[in-house]
């Protein structure tokens, strides 16, 4: 009979062990991976996450920046990584919605590899033109491509980001015929909008602001479902006769597939408890990015998954491969 109380012991002992692991968690620094430069926005967005999850938890957060491949190097250690907590994931929309359909090859795979924890933020790109061009509204823009077929410019970062892309989706909802201009940057491409060498941009929020605000680029609409406060008498070009035009860069925090629920809830919850801290939201807001509200599992699935269907059409009519 002894040996069966032994046994028995043990037996409580390893039931009780996971769940005493996830009522201490956490008891050691957590990684916090960013897929891009130290330095960047999104470093710069994730030390903010990191920081407030340090406080929150009460456990140092170490922001470890793992850059190259269009985020994929990053995605990839992050989905190898122990699922116990201690491996989190700055992760972006390019990285779980884009890649996917513009590379045959992932070394990850955004929805059997991850679990998404929170959305944090949601920029919204703003149509913008040079002041050469004789078109205040989107409308009016309209009329003048279709006026001028072949003949308009839109820049971009290079094939495949979300600004190229938020051309091409804008080129299919109005029917118009406006060229491509690939560049080596949104840097390079937003200095050619400037001096009139091109003449539109679907550039993003944070990066239009500057040159829009000074008067050097006129803003015709912005692709977010309701008007930006930054720019609020800029409609929206849903508002303008296209209501499937959405554009979405948003940013998350995600973490191994298969990391328990209870892990997964506290920090959840934490991320949840930023998302409504106002000091956090301010210190976003600075770094021009709005920050968004807590959602739900199911809400954060649906939003993922309605921007998965927005890009595919649009990925698929233009056949793109990046690799």
């Amino acid at each position: 009979m002894r040996w069966r109380a032994v046994l028995f012991g043990l037996a409580a002992a390893l039931m009780a062990a996971p769940q005493a692991g996830a009522a201490d968690y956490p008891t050691r620094p957590i990684k916090l991976v960013v897929p891009y430069a130290a330095g960047g926005p999104t470093d710069v967005l994730g030390r903010l996450v990191g920081e407030y999850l340090g406080r929150d938890l009460k456990q140092a957060v170490v922001v470890e920046n793992k850059a190259g491949a269009q985020g994929a190097i990053g995605a990839e250690a992050v989905a190898r990584s122990e699922p116990d907590g201690y491996t989190l994931f700055v992760t972006a929309a390019s990285i779980f919605v884009l890649n996917p359909m513009l590379y045959k090859k992932l070394p990850y795979d955004p929805v059997k590899d991850f679990r998404m924890l929170a959305l944090i933020t949601d920029l919204p790109v703003v149509m913008e033109v040079h002041p050469s061009v004789p078109a205040k509204t989107v409308a009016e823009f309209v009329a003048y491509a279709k006026q001028n077929p072949g003949k308009l410019n839109f820049g971009s970062a290079g094939i495949g980001g979300t600004i190229h892309l938020a051309g091409e989706m804008f080129k299919q909802v109005a029917g118009v015929d406006i060229v491509h201009v690939p560049y080596k940057g949104a840097g390079p491409a937003l200095t050619d909008l400037l001096s009139g060498n091109i003449q539109l941009m679907f550039d993003t929020l944070s990066t239009a602001l500057p040159p829009v605000k000074a008067g050097l680029l006129r803003p015709l609409g912005v692709s977010s479902e309701k008007r930006s406060p930054d720019l609020p008498d800029v409609p929206t070009i849903a508002e303008s006769g296209y209501p499937d035009y959405r554009v979405s860069v948003w940013f998350g925090v995600a973490a191994p597939a298969k990391l328990p629920d209870d892990i997964a809830q506290k920090v959840g919850a934490s991320l949840d408890r930023a998302l409504s801290d106002e000091a956090f939201r301010a210190s976003l807001v600075k770094i021009g990015f709005p920050p968004l509200r807590p959602r739900s599992q199911a809400e954060i699935n649906k939003f993922i998954d309605d921007d998965r269907a927005r890009w595919a059409g649009v990925i698929k009519s233009l056949n793109i491969s990046l690799d």
